[in-house]
């Protein structure tokens, strides 16, 4: 047992037997880019879009708004998204500060 292993470091970003690919939070930070087109959008445009995404491509596995909201953390950890005036700004890896 690693020294992740002990408190569930990385169970959650990555899928594991735990945790379905399509709930895992790199690819559900992937869904968040892909559903609102990289366009800058309110948090509850964002969580709105990523629904209708995952229901029109057949991710059923329920992901709550909490975990919602942890996929936008995992994207600003990688600095990929910032929130302006109320606003989710999407940046390039290039744009990434």
């Amino acid at each position: 047992m690693g020294a992740d292993d002990a408190d569930g470091g990385d169970h959650v970003i990555l899928p594991t037997k735990g945790v379905a690919p399509q709930r895992a939070l790199l690819a559900v930070s992937a869904q968040i880019v892909l559903a609102t087109g990289r366009q800058p959008v309110t948090v509850t445009q964002a969580w709105r879009r990523l629904l209708a995404w995952r229901d029109e491509h057949r991710h059923h596995a329920p992901v709550p708004f909490w975990w919602f909201a942890l996929a936008l953390d995992t994207l600003y950890a990688m600095g990929l998204v910032d929130l302006e005036r109320d606003v989710l700004v999407f940046r390039a890896r290039g744009d990434a500060p």
